[in-house]
C-alpha cells in the first residue's frame, strides 16, 4: 500500500492535468461515483460530519491496524471531497493520518474554489476523519 503521501502526490499530480476549475470539479464529482459507500444501514446522526452545509456521513473501521473510511453525501461535490480524503486515508494506521499534513488540498487549489460553506465543511471532515484516528489509536496502543 503507497503511504499518504505517495497518494496525496498522485492526487496533486492528478489534478494538475486539468486546465481549469470546471474540469476540476467534473474529476471531483468522478471522484465522488468510485467512494466506497458507506452501507445504508450505518447512514445514522451519530455518522453525520457536523459543520457541513450537505449531510455527509462517515463511518470508520479498524481492520488489522489500519483504518477503512465509507462514506456517501446527498450532495455531489461534497461527495468527491470526501472521496478526495478517503482515498489519501482510507487502509493507512492511525498514526499516520494523525500525523499526515493536509498541504496536497492547498495545491490541488480545492480551498481556494470552495464557497465560504464548503471550505468550512472541508475542515469539518478533516476534523472529523482525524478524530477516528485518534479514537483508534488508542485501541492500537
Amino acid at each position: 500500500m503507497a503511504s499518504i503521501q505517495e497518494i496525496q502526490e498522485e492526487i496533486v499530480s492528478e489534478f494538475s492535468m486539468f486546465d481549469d476549475w470546471m474540469q476540476r470539479y467534473e474529476y471531483m464529482i468522478d471522484l465522488g461515483k468510485s467512494l466506497p459507500l458507506i452501507d445504508e444501514s450505518l447512514k445514522t446522526e451519530d455518522r453525520i460530519i457536523k459543520g457541513c452545509q450537505s449531510k455527509v456521513w462517515v463511518n470508520a473501521a479498524l481492520e488489522s491496524d489500519k483504518i477503512a473510511f465509507t462514506a456517501d453525501s446527498d450532495a455531489i461535490i461534497t461527495k468527491g471531497i470526501i472521496a478526495i480524503l478517503i482515498r489519501a486515508w482510507s487502509g493507512q494506521k492511525p498514526a499516520d493520518i494523525i500525523a499526515a499534513n493536509t498541504n496536497f488540498i492547498d495545491e490541488i487549489g480545492l480551498k481556494e474554489h470552495l464557497s465560504l460553506t464548503r471550505a468550512n465543511g472541508l475542515v469539518s471532515m478533516i476534523k472529523q476523519l482525524k478524530m477516528y484516528a485518534i479514537a483508534y489509536q488508542t485501541q492500537v496502543n
